[in-house]
C-alpha cells in the first residue's frame, strides 16, 4: 500500500489519543512506543509479506528478519513475538512447516520466543510476526531526532526488489541472488547495538517504501533535507541494469509517483541508479543519522560486525526535501 493510500486509510483516527502512546501512527516511526513503566517503553509492530523467494525455509528466515527489524531500528530489544500466517491449505503442512521452522529459528537467533500466533486459510500464502519489545526512554531512537550536519550510513546494500522480482518471473534463480538473500536473513540486531554505542540520533531501516522513501520519513519528522551522493549508496551490480530496464516491483512505482515532487535529481546520473533508489526492498538495512565526526568509526565497527556494504551515504541540512547528487 502506498503512503498516499495509507494517509487516507488513517484521516481522522489521530483523535482517538492516549497519552500514554508515545509515538504512534502520525510520524511514520518504525514501531509503536507506549509508556509501561517509568522510563521503560513498550515497542510494538507487526509486518508480513507473500514469499520473496522460492524456499519456504529462507522466506521465513526473511520476514521474520524483516519483522525484527522495526524494533531494532528504535534502538530497542525484541522480547516476544506472534506468527501472522495467511496460508492455503492446498500446499500442504510441510510446506508450513518449513516457513514456521525458518521464522522460529531466526527468532531463536534474536534471542527472543515466539509464542503462538494466528492462522487463516487464503489462497495466497503470507507470513510474519507481531513483535513486542522494549527500550529505555534515554535509549530510544526515532526517525525524528536527526541533527543539521548529521551524515547518513546506509548498513545494507540496495537491490531485493528487483532480484527477487527477476526470481518471481524466472530471468533469475535463487543462487544467482543469493547475495541479497544473505543480506535479507541477516538481523539488524548488532547494528542496533553499534548505532546505540556511537550515540546514532536517528534512524530507520529500508523496506517496501525504497531508500528514499523512508530517507524522506526521517528528514520529513526531523525538519531538514537530505544530500544524497548517489555514487557512495551501495547497490548490487546486478540490480542496476535491471533498474534501468524498469523491471522492478509495483511498489517500486508508486514509491516514484508519491516522492516526485520531494526529490530532486541533478542531470548525469545513471537511470538504473535512480530507479535503485526508489526500489521497494525487503529486510533491508537501517538508514543511521549520526554526527560526521563519529561516522569514520562506526563505519569501521558495522564492517566488522558483518555489515560489509555499510557506506556513508550522505548528509542532513537546513531545509526540506532530498537532493541526489
Amino acid at each position: 500500500m502506498s503512503p498516499v493510500e495509507l494517509g487516507k486509510a488513517l484521516e481522522g483516527l489521530d483523535k482517538y489519543r492516549d497519552e500514554r502512546v508515545v509515538l504512534g501512527f502520525k510520524t511514520a516511526d518504525d514501531a509503536s512506543v507506549f509508556r509501561f513503566n517509568g522510563d521503560l517503553l513498550l515497542l510494538q509492530t507487526l509486518d508480513f509479506f507473500t514469499p520473496v523467494v522460492d524456499d519456504p525455509y529462507l522466506f521465513g528466515q526473511i520476514s521474520a528478519a524483516n519483522s525484527l527489524s522495526d524494533i531494532y531500528a528504535m534502538g530497542g530489544e525484541p522480547l516476544t513475538a506472534l506468527n501472522v500466517v495467511c496460508f492455503p491449505k492446498k500446499l500442504g503442512m510441510d510446506v508450513l512447516n518449513e516457513i514456521l521452522k525458518g521464522g522460529m529459528e531466526k527468532a531463536f537467533e534474536a534471542g527472543i520466543v515466539i509464542a503462538g500466533g494466528h492462522t487463516v486459510d487464503d489462497e495466497e500464502p503470507k507470513y510474519g510476526l507481531s513483535v513486542v519489545g522494549v527500550v529505555k526512554k534515554e535509549e530510544m531512537i526515532s526517525n525524528g531526532g536527526a541533527k543539521e550536519g548529521d551524515v547518513l550510513i546506509l548498513t545494507k546494500p540496495l537491490g531485493s526488489g528487483v532480484l527477487t522480482t527477476a526470481l518471481k518471473k524466472g530471468t533469475k534463480s535463487e543462487s544467482e541472488i543469493s547475495e541479497i538473500i544473505e543480506a535479507m536473513v541477516q538481523l539488524n540486531k548488532d547494528a542496533s547495538l553499534i548505532m546505540k554505542r556511537y550515540g546514532a540520533t536517528a534512524c530507520t531501516d529500508v523496506t517496501g517504501f525504497g531508500f528514499l522513501g523512508h530517507l524522506s520519513e526521517m528528514t520529513r519528522a526531523s525538519s531538514l533535507r537530505a544530500v544524497v551522493n548517489s555514487k557512495s549508496v551501495p547497490i548490487l551490480d546486478e540490480a542496476i541494469p535491471l533498474c534501468r530496464e524498469w523491471k522492478m516491483p509495483g511498489g517500486s512505482f508508486e514509491n516514484i509517483e508519491f516522492l516526485r515532487d520531494y526529490v530532486e535529481v541533478e542531470k548525469g546520473i545513471d537511470e538504473g541508479v535512480i530507479n535503485a533508489l526508489y526500489d521497494a526492498q525487503t529486510s533491508g538495512g537501517l538508514i543511521i543519522a549520526i554526527s560526521e565526526g563519529k561516522s569514520k568509526k562506526m563505519v569501521e565497527d558495522l564492517k566488522k560486525a558483518g555489515y560489509n556494504y555499510s557506506s556513508v551515504v550522505g548528509f542532513l541540512e537546513k531545509g526540506s526535501g532530498i537532493l541526489v547528487k
